[in-house]
Order: C-alpha cells, then sequence, then structure tokens
C-alpha cells in the first residue's frame, strides 16, 4: 500500500492504490468522475464473481473549478492517465457513471400490448415529461417485470393489483443529453481508455450496495457537492432525486464553528478520529446538526413521494436508508438519521460482493462508501 501527494496538472490529488496480482483474468475499470475527484476501481472476472484488482482516487477541494471535470477535457484526461498508472490498472475496459443530476429518470405507465406499441407510448410520455427535444437525448427504455413474471421479485400479489397490472405495465426511462455524452467520450478517448458503457450513477449505486435485495430501501449517497436520494424496490428506483447540497455544506460548517480555512476543515472533516475527539460522545457533532436538518427535510419528502406513486402503494414504506458517499462515515450520522426518520440506517458496504485480501479491510472500510459508485460501474460486466 502506497500513498503520495502531489499536484497533477489542474487538480490536487491525493492517490492511494492497493495492487493485487494473480492469473491474467478479464477486467474491468469503474471510473467515477465525481466533484469531489475521481475514483477509479479494477475488478477481475473470476467466475462471475468480482475480485479487486487495484484502485486509486483523487480528492478536491469543495471550491474546485471546474465543478464538472468533463467541462476540462484535456486536464482530466491527464490526470485520469496518471492514476491508472499508479495503480498499474491491466486493461483499458471502461465502464464510466453519468451523474444523477444531468439524468432524466422515471417510471410510468403503459398500455399493455406489442413491444413497439409500449415503446412508442413510452416515447410519447417522455415528450411531455422532459422538457428538451427527444432527438437530443439518447433514450432507455426498460420494462419493470410485475409480480410473479420472470426477473421479477416474488411475494403475494392482491387481484385488484393482478388486474391492473394485466392492463397495464410498468417502465423504466432513462436519458442523457448527447452533448453531455460526448464530453464523457473525449474524456476517455483522450485518457486512452476502451468506453465500454456509460450509465447512471444509479444503477452503479443499486449494483453495489443493494444488489439482489428485494426490500423497500433508501439509498443516501452524500457527494462534495450533491445529495443523490434513490428509493428502490425490487431492484427498481423509483424515486432518483438529486439535491443541491453535500459533504461541502459540512466543511463549510466546520470552517466557520472553528475558525479555520477550508482546506484545513476538509482534511479534518475526513479525518473521523479528529471529528471524535473535538466532538466526543455527543452523537452527530452539533456543528453538522443544522447543516443537515434541511437534508432530513428532503429524505421525508422523497419517502412521501414514493408512497403516493400510484394506486396500488397499499402502505408501502422505505424499510432501511443505505448512506454512502464521502461524508457517509461522520460520526454518529447512521444513529442521526435512525433518530430523525425512525428508520434503521447505516453506512453502505460496496465492497460486499468482491474478493480482496483480508488484510485489506481496514483501508477499504475507510475509503469504501466515496467508491460506491466506481464499485458498482466496474460490476456491470461481471455479474
Amino acid at each position: 500500500m502506497q500513498s503520495a501527494n502531489q499536484p497533477c496538472g489542474l487538480f490536487a490529488a491525493k492517490m492511494i492504490m492497493g495492487l493485487f496480482f494473480g492469473p491474467k483474468k478479464q477486467s474491468y475499470l469503474g471510473v467515477d468522475l465525481g466533484a469531489g475527484g475521481i475514483k477509479v476501481v479494477e475488478l477481475q472476472n473470476e467466475k462471475g464473481r468480482a475480485r479487486l484488482a487495484t484502485y486509486g482516487f483523487t480528492e478536491r477541494l469543495p471550491d474546485s473549478q471546474p465543478a464538472n471535470l468533463t467541462d476540462a477535457p484535456e486536464e482530466t484526461a491527464a490526470l485520469l492517465k496518471k492514476i491508472t498508472a499508479k495503480a498499474r490498472t491491466s486493461t483499458a475496459r471502461t465502464v464510466a457513471g453519468l451523474p444523477i443530476a444531468s439524468v432524466f429518470n422515471s417510471v410510468i405507465t403503459v398500455p399493455k400490448g406489442p413491444e413497439k406499441e409500449m415503446l412508442e407510448a413510452a416515447q410519447v410520455q417522455a415528450r411531455k415529461l422532459i422538457p428538451v427535444p427527444l432527438e437530443d437525448m439518447i433514450m432507455d427504455y426498460k420494462p419493470i417485470p410485475a409480480p410473479g413474471e420472470k426477473g421479477a421479485a416474488k411475494g403475494p400479489a392482491k387481484e385488484d393489483a393482478k388486474k391492473e397490472e394485466s392492463k397495464n405495465v410498468q417502465m423504466l426511462i432513462t436519458g442523457a443529453s448527447r452533448a453531455m455524452v460526448s464530453k464523457y467520450l473525449k474524456v476517455f478517448q483522450l485518457a486512452g481508455l476502451t468506453l465500454e458503457s456509460l450509465e447512471t450513477e444509479t444503477f452503479a449505486l443499486v449494483r453495489s450496495l443493494i444488489g439482489k435485495d428485494r426490500s423497500i430501501s433508501m439509498i443516501v449517497d452524500i457527494g462534495a457537492l450533491r445529495t443523490n436520494i434513490i428509493i428502490v424496490e425490487n431492484g427498481v428506483p423509483y424515486v432518483t432525486r438529486s439535491l443541491d447540497m453535500g459533504g461541502a455544506s459540512l466543511t463549510r460548517a466546520m470552517s466557520r464553528a472553528l475558525n479555520m480555512d477550508i482546506k484545513s476543515a476538509e482534511s479534518l472533516k475526513c479525518d473521523i478520529k479528529g471529528v471524535s475527539s473535538i466532538y466526543p460522545a455527543e452523537g452527530l457533532p452539533k456543528v453538522f446538526e443544522t447543516t443537515m436538518l434541511p437534508m432530513v427535510t428532503e429524505l421525508k419528502y422523497s419517502m412521501d413521494l414514493y408512497t403516493g406513486q400510484g394506486d396500488d402503494q397499499n402502505g408501502k414504506q422505505v424499510e432501511k436508508i443505505i448512506i454512502t458517499g464521502g461524508s457517509a462515515l461522520l460520526p454518529s450520522l447512521a444513529g442521526y438519521f435512525t433518530k430523525q426518520l425512525s428508520i434503521r440506517s447505516y453506512v453502505g458496504d460496496p465492497w460486499a460482493r468482491v474478493v480482496y485480501p483480508d488484510e485489506l479491510r481496514p483501508v477499504l472500510d475507510e475509503v469504501g462508501p466515496r467508491f460506491a459508485v466506481s464499485v458498482g460501474l466496474a460490476m456491470r460486466d461481471i455479474e
């Protein structure tokens, strides 16, 4: 295990990577170009099971510019090259994630019928929901299996729900602008990586944190500048929202409270033991509570959106909250959410379905939450 601090082009970077060698196998890179830095994970396909090969990441201060790394393609590609070189990645096959805030995602209902007719009906609804011409978007339409169908979760269904299902079909529609996709293509082309697939961060998070669990779960991904909220049932994201608040808000709150500059406050916030020593035995530090209250309000609103969807919710409620992202490990944050929302909350483990050396467990626990997206991306063509 190595670590180094050095400037990397436009962005100051801190890199930590692990190198694990063995017989050469098919592997994939998962690349997350986040506002808080770049995260790269290489996973090997070991008989359908993901094995960690190597990983690396950079960190950026909350006020770093540009906020969107794809707006500086040459600098971002150069930094990506440095990360993969230092991590000694062995493949160019890459799956990258599109930010949830920039991707349209919705579950709609269309009349059941031939595939072509259902697609046409979905496109009609998409044109009403999306405020830009569909010709400027890259769209994906996926039917959601009804209870009892192949690919659907097993469970009881009421007779009226069954009758309704026979008439209508739910579809998950996802769209991304062609202009944004072009920016990503340019970055990876300049970095010398083969972009096998682009998918929304939503599916990567579901893959790494939920897997085949069919319970109703809420993922709260607290990034540097934004917090993504995803409510998942039977593996399908029924509610997807992106809030203009994140770890940077907590950093600024700490900076003001302790009268220190942003860089020092960010370093302290990432030092979980340091935060605990300053605010011992008081649950979530008071300095963060005021900042977190608006987020709690938004989580409640998201749950209301979910329970209000459709006519067959039958009192369905979120059963658990999975916290991830760079700020997920703040002392007592999970306990704070549990208390405020009366729902069991815990920090997600993106490495749970990945094989890795036991001696790496402590460091992977420490960096885990920030790697949830990149791990899920790398797993896309393995599971």
